[in-house]
């Protein structure tokens, strides 16, 4: 993938200049800190995206076919995948669709519940899931762009940002990259 020029100059320092200039001095931070995430996701994705172009997926199906691949039976109730995923239930419906077109995963009947349907990864979908998973670690995951102990920071503060968001609860456990968590950098 080839990186673009980059600007003469950070357009969100920029924009904070402009915030400060306007008297919304008192938000600009914010603003910023929102700008800079709503950016650095666009990079992150546009890496995503390329390393998955060869799978034909897209991430939120990836992220379906590794939950039902991590899953002990390899299949998940729709609810329950919803939850996991914290996607609207529509969001997964609507995934599925496409996954099971593919043959990469199948419906079938809840062993106990009418009312509910598993979703079931296939052979085909291990199969690619693995190789997509191959791509991603080789050229997302391995190269985040922040060395290891920057990137725990980063992740303390991201856990920090979620859990105040009500994102996750892990009641009086310390999460893993909270300042009361663990130290590592792994």
């Amino acid at each position: 993938m080839s990186r673009p020029r980059p600007l003469p100059v950070d357009p969100i320092e920029e924009a904070h200049r402009q915030w400060v200039g306007h008297g919304w001095g008192d938000v600009a931070d914010g603003m910023a800190a929102v700008t800079s995430l709503v950016r650095a996701q666009q990079i992150v994705m546009a890496r995503v995206d390329e390393a998955l172009k060869p799978t034909g997926l897209t991430f939120s199906r990836y992220e379906l076919l590794m939950l039902l691949a991590f899953s002990k039976t390899g299949g998940l109730p729709m609810a329950k995948a919803s939850a996991r995923l914290q996607v609207h239930p529509t969001s997964v419906t609507n995934t599925v669709d496409r996954l099971e077109a593919a043959k990469l995963v199948e419906r079938v009947p809840h062993p106990s519940d009418r009312r509910a349907t598993l979703i079931e990864i296939t052979s085909a979908g291990r199969e690619l899931v693995a190789m997509a998973t191959e791509e991603l670690n080789a050229k997302v995951f391995a190269v985040p762009g922040l060395p290891p102990d920057r990137l725990h920071t980063l992740l303390q503060l991201l856990a920090e940002f979620r859990h105040a968001a009500g994102d996750f609860d892990t009641g009086d456990e310390a999460a893993r990259w909270s300042a009361h968590g663990s130290s590592e950098t792994s």
